[in-house]
């Protein structure tokens, strides 16, 4: 079972990628729902929102307490924020769950009316370039010794910036692959779990 955090953002879409590619998901939002889980999808959506929801359901330290035990979590876009253990033009209050080591810069590619789609090939999926729709999309800056770099953006101004990491069990991107059909990154995510046991 993966669940899917439901504090705010793309939950239903993330949830119906998974069962597409045949894992069973259920949205997560309190603590003991947690617990019945072996993967996490922390979906794209408003990052310091889903940093107050946290709180307000209590899942902040129950999901980094996970995470730490090795739990396989993958983050789309605000997920990929509330994954680092770094953020960049955030609110100063603004607490994530710590997991990957890298620096993230919020809204890094611009307002919302600069959203963009481009082709980004990541490393382990095979197939053509994954067809990355960014949305307020964050980038990541810097990574830590143990990040894998999977992909970066190869076109126009943002050409070379990092849009897609793993660390271990964790996974994330600063793109939303559950608004493309192409479900290649969340069959990637199902197999970690699957791998994680």
């Amino acid at each position: 079972m993966i669940g899917v955090l439901a504090l705010q953002g793309d939950v239903r879409e993330h949830v119906r990628a998974l069962t597409e590619v045949g894992a069973a998901a259920r949205p997560v939002r309190r603590p003991a729902e947690l617990d019945d889980v072996a993967g996490l999808v922390i979906p794209g959506g408003e990052s310091t929102t889903m940093s107050k929801l946290a709180d307000v359901f209590e899942v902040r330290d129950p999901i980094r307490k996970r995470i730490a035990s090795g739990m396989p979590v993958y983050g789309s876009c605000a997920g990929m924020i509330m994954l680092a253990t770094e953020v960049l033009d955030g609110r100063p209050d603004q607490r994530g769950f710590d997991g990957i080591e890298m620096t993230v810069r919020r809204n890094a590619f611009g307002r919302q009316v600069d959203s963009f789609e481009a082709p980004v090939e990541i490393a382990g999926v095979p197939g053509p370039p994954f067809h990355a729709v960014f949305i307020r999309a964050p980038w990541v800056e810097r990574v830590g010794a143990d990040v894998a770099v999977l992909g970066r953006v190869t076109d126009g101004p943002a050409a070379g910036r990092i849009v897609a990491v793993r660390q271990g069990n964790l996974l994330a991107t600063s793109f939303h692959p559950e608004l493309t059909g192409d479900l290649r990154v969340h069959a990637l995510f199902a197999d970690l779990v699957k791998a994680a046991g």
